[in-house]
């Protein structure tokens, strides 16, 4: 995703959020028709209802929306989940129907941060596309299929795949979510890098979620807001399930008019042939048992359990770092944390020599101590 020009004059401020490289480890209506196919490729029922003009005129939105982000694919592929992945040439993925990039190719990826740490086996496989050994080839990057059903669950059209519009704070209260937070700020930043344990919380309302990102901004908090964030979430809303699934989001003045999570608008380009944005993680981690957990790093361009239950019961993010002016990955010291009400939700931080810095974030919600 390209920078705007805010992204050069503020400091960046990396946010771990409990609520690209990516590797992957193992811690021990009346009128009777016949039955025709969108142009999402889904089969509409016989005998259906007549819908109202209203509800009509919103199909046919949702179905040339869907024309226009369902890409031709070069090679499709059925997922255990009930998903459909496409394998989409790199240059024809949505990000290039941007008159910007119209016509060009995706660049190299760019230089990944320097380290002195070993680095961290990269998982050949975590999500559930590819349990069946399919992959995509070279030269294609693969996208989750959206649905007219994915559509029709958003409020409208025009909302799909996007956060709703409302001021950004510096805290994160008053916006009716539960949030356990660990930011640092003070310098200059160009990124961020951490581990964070997968889990498949209940998530008990199709409008409700749950997740686990890094967000980095730049910004005043103001409409020069600039976002990048990448993590895992549970979505019903988004994604019609309860699976856990990698997302992305972006913004570039605050959520108002761009940015949108994933591959769901034009912006964000993907040049990995091995993981889908949006798709299902697997395995999963179990509560008092194996622990799995994914790395993230974004740099320039819950388990329902207490924090203080400690490993294999708690969520955690491990191994926090950011990347310095020259591209180095560098250990965090000067750690902020926030608990908006620490009896549903908390947080808690440590560091040692095989996790680096880290924290343990989570809560069960309702309880006693939390009415």
């Amino acid at each position: 995703m390209a920078a705007s020009t805010s992204l050069k004059t503020h400091s960046m401020i990396p946010f771990f959020v409990a609520f690209l490289l990516v590797f992957a480890s193992s811690v021990s209506p009346v009128l009777s028709l016949p039955a025709p196919v969108s142009d999402s490729g889904n089969r509409l029922l016989t005998n259906q209802t007549f819908r109202p003009s209203k509800e009509v005129l919103r199909l046919k939105r949702a179905n040339a929306y869907l024309k226009k982000i369902n890409k031709p694919a070069v090679k499709t592929i059925q997922s255990p989940d009930g998903d459909v992945i496409h394998c989409v040439l790199s240059h024809l993925q949505p990000a290039f129907d941007l008159p910007e990039l119209k016509g060009k190719k995706p660049l190299d990826p760019p230089e990944r941060p320097r380290s002195n740490e070993t680095r961290e086996t990269v998982a050949e496989s975590y999500q559930l596309w590819t349990d069946s050994g399919e992959s995509c080839p070279e030269g294609t990057v693969p996208i989750r299929r959206t649905t007219v059903n994915d559509v029709l669950r958003a409020s409208s059209v025009q909302r799909f795949g996007r956060k709703l519009r409302r001021p950004v704070r510096r805290d994160s209260t008053g916006n009716g979510h539960e949030h356990a937070v660990v930011f640092v700020n003070g310098d200059q930043y160009f990124g961020a890098k951490a581990s964070l344990n997968v889990w498949s919380p209940q998530v008990t309302s199709e409008n409700e979620f749950s997740l686990s990102q890094i967000w980095v901004i730049s910004g005043s908090f103001g409409n020069d807001l600039n976002t990048i964030e990448a993590g895992w979430q549970v979505s019903p809303d988004l994604y019609g399930d309860g699976y856990p699934r990698f997302f992305t989001y972006w913004t570039t003045d605050a959520y108002q008019a761009t940015g949108c999570y994933n591959l769901l608008c034009s912006g964000f380009v993907q040049t990995n042939s091995k993981i889908a944005i949006g798709a299902a993680i697997s395995p999963r981690s179990s509560y008092n048992s194996r622990q799995f957990d994914i790395g993230l790093m974004v740099w320039k361009m819950g388990s329902g359990h207490f924090p203080e239950e400690g490993f294999g019961k708690a969520s955690y993010f491990r191994n926090l770092q950011v990347v310095d002016w020259d591209n180095n990955l560098l250990s965090l010291t000067n750690l902020h944390l926030l608990a908006d009400h620490p009896n549903c939700y908390s947080i808690k931080q440590g560091r040692n020599n095989v996790w680096g810095t880290y924290f343990y974030y989570g809560g069960p919600g309702r309880n006693v101590r939390c009415p």
